[in-house]
């Protein structure tokens, strides 16, 4: 099988998100022929070079979303006129509101409310947005299809005239914009836009739009390949958009970070002003739901983001959960042997910022302290960047406040209870022997997304105390305590729980070992990629005349198994082996109910 993954700001690059994820994957199928297609966020990260690629990866073909180049491409009267109708149709959908029935990620006073999830019936709005007191208005069907249209339209419109890039940045494309605004039964925050508001969001679209000038979808790119792989939702999945369109390859989407949900926390009130902030939303919001609806299969990392994609319109019957996977064998040592820990120590290992909470932390355990006199705090880690630095900085002085060294009784002088840190230390010289030296692991975190930390921790054997944020209730699974944020008074009678207990600590402690091996592997995850693969490619066959060496059709180029009469051929599923746009692959295949797995077990408990 031939895989085109597409990834954006990550693999193959040495510096990037996912890097590591994608190594393991691509590695791990090395059955499959691999074709790897990158999109770069900076110059720094294409100067830094790529990791080591295996043998099977057949090809890398790079792109940069940080800039683009006048393509010098002119268009004559019948483009220009392409361009405006497609890009109008565009425009007018954003001025119409945000996708995912009304969700525009912004509460009444215009802070950015995506922390815990989407917003349900009744949930905050923004200003201006479509949200009201009785609830989401629901967008209709057919502002949808204009939005995939406009995109179709632009599309056929770059690889006809050789790129967008002019076009996208003219004085026709912020004009356009300005009628959509102006227009009757626009938004009224859009209605209220100026000319800066009508300049950042015709840029802003520019750069959202780049992947549909490439080159990439012909057969000497994705077109050539079984299945497109996009590794994130935005630029990455749009690009497998624009590979079903043009060639009919069929799209996998895994979004281990939900892209519109980043968006949201990212374009806060302090980053631009409301009319910006809500035709932004709407964009994001569109090209989510299209993504979605589009994509043979998608696979979310946890119950969390698989809420905010049904939410953005994903049919439940094509979702998939995949975890994350993590190398296990590293804390194999520690795991087998929970003795080594010492009963009165708490753990703490991750990098230091002002969002990990080690204030709440550290007044926590002047109550720990108090109930248990032998108790020590070992925090370790790295600070990140120069706010996590500063940080670092006043959780020490609040440390040295709190627990000043003591003169006389349970530590000699100079022996502060609180320690910090880091790994490769004489005191943690690997990260197994960081979660090896204490009893209990804690997170306390306002903010988490997937905890690694949390779970290294439970591959290590150990009990752990944890802050109802992000996956956290997900990952442990019953498997430890979770407490509030900002609490530390809970988090405190939480830890002296567990430091009075042993018995408890080691009950918990292999249960949540045992949980990590099942769950959150790399095995675990290979095997369930390389299944979904067959899944799609059983279901989604592409349809493509193979020529011999002389250039005359080789009969008997596909398999037969994938036209056995099944479940999948019924009437809306062979439009799939024809030769068709892949904008309709997604509707046009039905899977199967989702075999069970420990996972839906896990959440069902939730």
């Amino acid at each position: 099988m031939r895989i085109g993954l597409v990834t954006e700001g990550g693999y193959p690059y040495v510096s990037g998100d996912a890097g590591l994820w994608c190594d393991r994957l691509v590695r791990g199928l090395g059955r499959h022929e691999f074709d790897l297609y990158a999109l770069s966020r900076t110059r720094r990260q294409e100067d830094e070079g790529w990791l080591p690629l295996p043998s099977h990866v057949s090809r890398v073909r790079t792109a940069p979303l940080w800039t683009a180049d006048e393509d010098g491409t002119r268009y004559g009267r019948r483009a220009r006129r392409r361009f405006a109708e497609s890009y109008g149709e565009l425009v007018e959908v954003l001025c119409a509101g945000p996708a995912a029935d009304g969700m525009d990620g912004t509460d009444g006073a215009g802070a950015s409310n995506a922390t815990d999830g989407p917003v349900g019936a009744g949930g905050p709005t923004g200003a201006g947005g479509p949200t009201g007191a009785g609830g989401p208005r629901t967008v209709p069907d057919s502002l949808t299809d204009r939005f995939g249209n406009a995109l179709r339209g632009l599309a056929e419109l770059a690889r006809d005239e050789g790129g967008l890039a002019g076009a996208l940045r003219s004085d026709t494309a912020v004009r356009a914009l300005e009628r959509a605004c102006r227009a009757p039964g626009a938004l009224g925050t859009a209605h209220e836009a100026r000319v800066p508001d009508l300049l950042a969001v015709a840029a802003h679209l520019e750069r959202a739009l780049r992947p549909l000038s490439l080159d990439w979808y012909g057969d000497d790119g994705l077109g050539a390949a079984d299945l497109c792989h996009a590794t994130a939702g935005g630029p990455a999945a749009l690009a497998g958009l624009l590979a079903g369109h043009f060639s009919g390859v069929p799209l996998l989407v895994t979004e281990y970070g939900v892209h519109l949900r980043a968006h949201y926390l990212a374009a806060g009130p302090d980053a631009a002003g409301p009319a910006v902030r809500v035709l932004l939303a709407a964009f994001h919001g569109r090209l989510a739901a299209e993504v979605y609806r589009r994509a043979a299969i998608i696979t979310p990392a946890n119950a969390h983001a698989r809420r905010w994609q049904e939410r953005c319109g994903a049919d439940r019957a094509r979702i998939r959960t995949v975890h994350p996977g993590l190398e296990a064998a590293r804390f194999t040592e520690v795991g087998e042997a929970p003795d080594r820990a010492d009963p009165d120590t708490l753990v703490w290992v991750g990098r230091i910022e002002p969002a990990k909470d080690l204030v709440s932390l550290l007044h926590a355990f002047a109550e720990v302290r108090r109930a248990e006199p032998k108790a020590r705090l070992r925090v370790v880690g790295a600070p990140a960047g120069p706010d996590g630095t500063a940080y670092l900085g006043h959780c020490r002085a609040l440390a040295a406040q709190l627990f000043p060294d003591e003169a006389e009784g349970v530590h000699a002088v100079g022996d502060n209870p609180v320690s910090f840190e880091e790994i490769g230390g004489p005191e943690a010289p690997t990260l197994a022997d960081a979660y090896a030296s204490g009893a209990v692991v804690v997170l306390s975190s306002v903010v988490e997304g997937f905890p690694v930390g949390l779970v290294e921790a439970m591959f290590c054997g150990r009990a752990t105390v944890s802050t109802d944020v992000g996956v956290v209730v997900e990952a442990i699974g019953g498997t430890g305590l979770v407490v509030p944020p900002r609490n530390p008074r809970a988090l405190a009678e939480a830890c002296v729980a567990l430091l009075r207990d042993p018995e408890r600590r080691e009950r918990l402690g292999a249960a949540a070992r045992a949980r990590a091996l099942e769950l959150f592997t790399v095995e675990q995850n290979i095997a369930a990629f390389h299944s979904i693969y067959l899944e799609i490619v059983s279901h989604c066959p592409v349809r493509r005349v193979v020529l011999d060496q002389a250039g005359e059709p080789l009969p008997f180029a596909f398999p037969a198994e994938a036209h056995v009469p099944g479940r999948w051929t019924g009437p809306t599923a062979r439009v799939a082996h024809r030769r068709v746009p892949g904008w309709a692959l997604g509707t046009a295949m039905k899977p199967g109910p989702a075999r069970a797995t420990p996972l839906t077990a896990a959440e069902g408990a939730l």
